[in-house]
């Protein structure tokens, strides 16, 4: 899809945080990066890139290795833990190497020291690179064990002022019941910050949607592996679900 009729004027949200998971990145394979699905992610970000919008991406790790399953596994939690922070750095890297060959000029950046891999982050480079029209990649968390990259996200959107954190999954968005196991399921367009957390709603931990209340960013549900749909949310179009 062309978005060259468009106009930096038209879009909605100038700067914005994509919270990529894991599962995302490994689309129909049991482990690991699929090679289609992260081209085609890194497309659908060059195209909201040329439209002048700044993007930062928090990438997770599940489909390498996730902390808590290794934990139930037998391993220290928060060894498990930081295991898991550095499977968000291979994605990073994959994510990078990808954008990277369409043109599109990035850093990533790590919570976690790795010079030979990736710039430690500091928030006032990371807005500087925002504001020189790179993309960034947020890897390894918060840095710390005990927390999600859903965290992460809402911390990192928080400390550059993010207007949105755009929630990448493979369905349109939040649903009444889990429509691959209930017929009767029915999408819901709008919630508010206390429903996803009085309804115990798992789009994203209770830390995460706290930071994102407090701050007034707004988040949106939405099926990522739809062509197109980051420019349609960019651009305004009602689609996923508005958390708000």
């Amino acid at each position: 899809m062309s978005w060259e009729k468009y106009n930096f004027k038209m879009i909605k949200y100038k700067r914005i945080v994509l919270k990529l998971s894991g599962e995302v990145l490994q689309g129909v394979l049991n482990y690991g990066i699929e090679s289609n699905i992260i081209f085609s992610i890194a497309k659908q970000i060059k195209e909201i890139k040329n439209l002048g919008v700044e993007i930062a991406v928090v990438i997770g790790g599940g489909n390498i290795f996730r902390g808590v399953r290794g934990a139930d596994g037998g391993i220290d939690r928060a060894t498990a833990d930081y295991m898991g922070m550095l499977a968000t750095v291979i994605n990073g890297m994959a994510l990078q190497s990808a954008l990277e060959k369409l043109d599109v000029t990035t850093r990533l950046q790590t919570a976690i020291k790795m010079e030979q891999l990736a710039e430690p982050y500091i928030r006032r480079r990371a807005v500087r690179h925002l504001e020189k029209g790179r993309v960034i990649i947020f890897a390894a968390g918060t840095g710390n064990p005990y927390f999600t990259t859903d965290t992460a996200a809402a911390l990192r959107a928080a400390e550059i002022k993010a207007e949105l954190i755009l929630k990448a999954t493979k369905v349109d968005g939040i649903y009444s019941a889990d429509p691959k196991k209930v017929k009767e399921a029915k999408k819901i367009d709008n919630l508010s910050f206390i429903d996803i957390l009085n309804k115990n709603l798992k789009i994203m931990d209770a830390t995460a949607v706290s930071l994102c209340m407090d701050n007034k960013i707004s988040i949106i549900v939405f099926n990522l592996l739809k062509k197109g749909n980051i420019a349609r949310v960019i651009m305004g179009e009602e689609i996923g679900t508005i958390v708000k």
